[in-house]
């Protein structure tokens, strides 16, 4: 399970960086086509939004495998081993469901968008929600990861170490 979770997550980062590179090259045509052919690309827009999706969706789920993602753990690190093993696992739950809902929503508006298109640049509107439906399934199945991991005795978070 690991090493697919950590396959999935490279897969990720991967698009991730592609999608940010494709959206520098597709700004700088902008600007070039603005500035120097007096004629302005106005796909781009529309193209850069939907790559913003893939890099913050997929980077929010990376962030949750790889333990990267914005959370407060002082209250984690203030309190007593026993406690804080109770507030990993309320934490990996909740981001479970939460990533359940976003994939169950996230899938509803995809289907319910699919047949629409984008101005512009007629690419199915469904586009636009496919990132979140995506990430939604992956936080889901990380956080899930992570509390296998917990209950297994394998979890290697560093706020959940026994720091005797």
């Amino acid at each position: 399970m690991d090493r697919a979770y950590d396959l999935i997550s490279k897969v990720c980062i991967v698009l991730a960086g592609l999608a940010l590179v494709t959206m520098t090259v597709i700004f700088g045509w902008l600007v070039y086509g603005r500035y120097v052919l007096n004629d302005t690309p106005t796909w781009v827009e529309q193209v850069s939004l939907l790559l913003l999706m893939v890099i913050s969706f997929l980077g929010a789920a990376v962030g949750v495998h790889q333990h990267t993602h914005l959370s407060v753990v002082v209250f984690r690190n203030i309190v007593p081993n026993w406690l804080r093993t109770i507030f990993v696992i309320a934490t990996d739950l909740i981001m479970a469901v939460f990533g359940g809902m976003m994939f169950w929503y996230g899938a509803e508006l995809t289907i319910f968008k699919w047949k629409t298109l984008i101005p512009l640049i007629q690419w199915s509107e469904g586009l636009r929600s496919l990132p979140l439906t995506i990430a939604g399934a992956l936080i889901f199945l990380f956080s899930s990861g992570h509390l296998i991991r917990l209950f297994l005795g394998r979890d290697e978070r560093l706020d959940n170490l026994d720091q005797g």
